[in-house]
């Protein structure tokens, strides 16, 4: 093992990850997925790593750098670092003044576009979607907005995620009463079974909904993704330095179809990013147009 790795020490029980070693691992992290691990995060990589390390019998970060490049089980632990280093925070409906334009703006123009042009195919991507609480969403949002005409069009919500762990929980789309406490009972009770204590996401909602592996660093799978007319990517680009931001925001903006829209988080921005979307602001929101 090279001198570069010995450095990490435990203190007090607790293992501790030295600064060569912290570089070492950013980089490596940022090579595989563009997430950017900045300098004052560095004890939450040496918090939430600890555990990986004791589970594997590693001495130091620097055995764990060394396990991710060449041990036999490296792929398999690269989508276990994926998980411990991305944050899986979310709920239904959430931040509701941005869906709330989304519902009675976008999607109803988008929609009356299309139906002005004799078509019946929606696409949507949702980009970081976690254990499913955003796209469920969405597609709850896409039945109210077609209520009884749904079963004749197209629809499909593409979700993607880094993390096939959060994926595998989506796909089976069963959750508690706290991921439903932002949403209008009146829905939950139309668009969800009880299961046990839990709530079951309805089959003709679920089917909607397409769940796929996607790593954003990756171009050639990023252009695989099919056009849609509107893009969700909230609080993903956060993870991103300036240079994986444009990236990420270039094949958006290439995946969406003319006219069509990218949503992100609120707390979000895309000044110093890109200046090929229109922003339109609504009280609440700000929405990014690709125009035609």
């Amino acid at each position: 093992m090279s001198a570069l790795f010995s450095s990490s020490s435990a203190v007090g029980g607790e293992l501790k990850i030295s600064d060569a070693e912290f570089v070492q691992l950013r980089d490596f992290i940022y090579a595989q997925c563009g997430i950017y691990v900045a300098d004052n995060r560095k004890y939450l990589l040496e918090n939430r790593l600890a555990n990986r390390l004791k589970l594997l019998n590693l001495k130091n970060f620097g055995e764990y750098y060394h396990y991710l490049q060449y041990d036999t089980n490296k792929k398999s632990e690269l989508s276990k670092l994926f998980e411990v280093i991305t944050t899986n925070e979310t709920s239904f409906y959430r931040n509701p003044p941005q869906l709330k334009v989304f519902q009675e703006n976008i999607l109803n123009e988008v929609i009356g576009e299309l139906r002005k042009k004799g078509e019946k195919r929606l696409r949507i991507w949702s980009a970081g979607c976690s254990t499913g609480e955003e796209p469920y969403t969405l597609a709850i949002i896409v039945a109210e907005v077609l209520k009884n005409e749904l079963s004749s069009w197209d629809v499909r919500i593409t979700a993607s995620d880094l993390s096939e762990r959060v994926l595998e929980a989506a796909r089976k789309g069963v959750y508690n009463e706290y991921t439903l406490r932002t949403t209008p009972k009146e829905l939950v009770t139309r668009y969800f079974e009880k299961d046990g204590e839990n709530f079951r996401i309805k089959p003709e909602l679920k089917r909607l909904v397409s769940y796929g592996q996607l790593n954003l660093s990756d171009r050639v799978a990023l252009k695989r993704v099919e056009r849609s007319q509107i893009v969700f990517c909230r609080n993903v680009i956060i993870y991103f330095d300036d240079e994986m931001k444009k990236k990420v925001i270039g094949a958006f903006y290439d995946n969406l179809l003319p006219g069509g829209y990218m949503l992100i988080g609120h707390s979000e921005s895309l000044h110093n990013i890109t200046r090929s979307f229109k922003p339109i602001h609504y009280p609440g929101a700000i929405m990014y147009k690709k125009e035609a």
